[in-house]
C-alpha cells in the first residue's frame, strides 16, 4: 500500500476579532457565530504574503464539536490575490470545550484542530494552486489560530 505523500505548503497565522464576533443564535445545526478575520500572514517555500481579511462561520454543534468554515482573501508578496477556503473541526473533551468557550487557551494536547483547504487563483503564476489538494492542522493562540497546511500528492 502506498503511503500518503505530503509536502508543507504554507503556515497561515490569523488575526481574529473575537470581540467583533456576531452571534446568529441557536439554529437546527447548533449555535451559529461569525468571527471576523482582520488580517494575518502566510509563509512557505512557494507561498508567502498577507491575509487581507475574511471570516469564520462557526457552528457549535450539540454534540460538542465546533465546526469551522473559513473564507479568506490572501495577497502574495508579489501581488497575486488568492481565495482560500477551508472547513474542519475543533474537537476536545467536554471539560476542555467548556473552558475554551469561556476564552481559555487550551494545551495543544487537549484538542484536535483539522482542516481541508482549497485555493483559487486567476494569476498565472499561481494557477497551480487551483489543483492543489490540501489538509492542515491548527493551533489555538490568544489572537487567532495558526494553521500548518500541507499539499497532498
Amino acid at each position: 500500500m502506498k503511503s500518503l505523500q505530503h509536502t508543507p505548503l504554507t503556515t497561515v497565522t490569523l488575526a481574529v476579532d473575537f470581540r467583533g464576533m456576531t452571534t446568529i443564535g441557536q439554529t437546527p445545526a447548533g449555535l451559529r457565530r461569525i468571527a471576523p478575520v482582520t488580517g494575518g500572514t502566510f509563509a512557505g517555500e512557494r507561498l508567502n504574503g498577507t491575509v487581507l481579511g475574511g471570516a469564520d462561520w462557526v457552528i457549535n454543534r450539540p454534540d460538542g464539536t465546533m465546526v469551522i468554515d473559513v473564507r479568506l482573501t490572501l495577497q502574495t508578496d508579489d501581488g497575486a490575490t488568492i481565495y482560500l477556503t477551508y472547513q474542519g473541526h475543533f474537537l476536545a473533551q467536554p471539560e476542555a470545550m467548556a473552558r475554551f468557550s469561556k476564552g481559555a487557551l487550551l494545551d495543544p494536547a487537549e484538542y484536535s484542530l483539522a482542516i481541508i483547504a482549497r485555493f483559487e487563483c486567476g494569476d498565472p503564476r499561481y494557477s497551480w494552486l487551483n489543483d492543489v489538494v490540501a489538509v492542515g492542522t491548527g493551533e489555538q493562540t490568544a489572537t487567532g489560530p495558526i494553521y500548518s497546511i500541507f499539499e497532498i500528492g
